[in-house]
């Protein structure tokens, strides 16, 4: 008897996408994605968030703890953090689409109910979620896409992408056949790993000055 290969093994979300329905059809089926070993240990998919005709778009890594078990996007500590820093930058949180390159929480924990630690997705899995996000960019139609961390960028712009040799500054890129503008930064929740407060203040007014890049770009 030959063994059936479980979805997962084929590492890519394309089968599971909806033909047509906009963002609610895909948040629907997002929830029943089973494209890479991932899902096994999630709560919930974690589907990106916010206005369908969204001039923005904010791209993060991967659900975290508490994204986990809301089953929202940037619910958690980084998340508030980045509706300060993007408030204070000019742009209205709540007329962003927030999302990430990766849908379920990966972590590793080292007993049950203990903390769960995040732990960084593959290449190889954020490619497997590659087509939730490009579907998200067709629907929502962004003006400017701003890539929160390296792992965002990997995926829209390949694995050479590296946030400190173009953060902060307006790029033109072409991805998926269109020529979009993109605003790299770090992510949040790098802000709050700050060795001290110092070092935290710092990382915060970095984040708020590329933020305004974004901002300037859209106004």
């Amino acid at each position: 008897m030959v063994a059936t290969k479980a979805p997962e093994d084929a590492y890519t979300a394309e089968p599971f996408l909806p033909e047509r329905g906009g963002l609610p059809a895909l948040r629907r089926a997002a929830a029943e994605c089973r494209g890479c070993p991932l899902h096994r240990d999630a709560t919930r998919t974690v589907f990106g968030a916010g206005d369908s005709d969204a001039r923005v778009m904010l791209v993060g890594e991967q659900p975290g703890d508490q994204e986990d078990r809301q089953g929202k996007p940037f619910v958690g500590p980084a998340g508030r953090l980045l509706d300060r820093a993007l408030e204070e930058a000019g742009i209205d949180p709540g007329e962003a689409y927030v999302t990430n390159a990766v849908k379920h929480f990966k972590y590793t924990q080292a007993e049950p109910r203990k903390r769960r630690i995040h732990k960084a997705p593959t290449l190889r899995e954020m490619t497997a979620c590659g087509p939730w996000l490009a579907a998200e960019l067709a629907v929502v139609e962004p003006e400017l896409i701003v890539l929160l961390g390296a792992s965002a960028g990997k995926v829209l712009l390949g694995s050479s992408f590296r946030v400190g040799e173009v953060r902060g500054a307006l790029l033109e890129r072409e991805i998926h056949g269109r020529t979009r503008q993109l605003v790299a930064t770090v992510h949040p929740s790098s802000v709050l790993r700050a060795r001290d407060d110092a070092d935290r203040e710092a990382a915060y007014e970095g984040l708020v000055a590329d933020l305004k890049v974004a901002a300037r770009a859209l106004s």
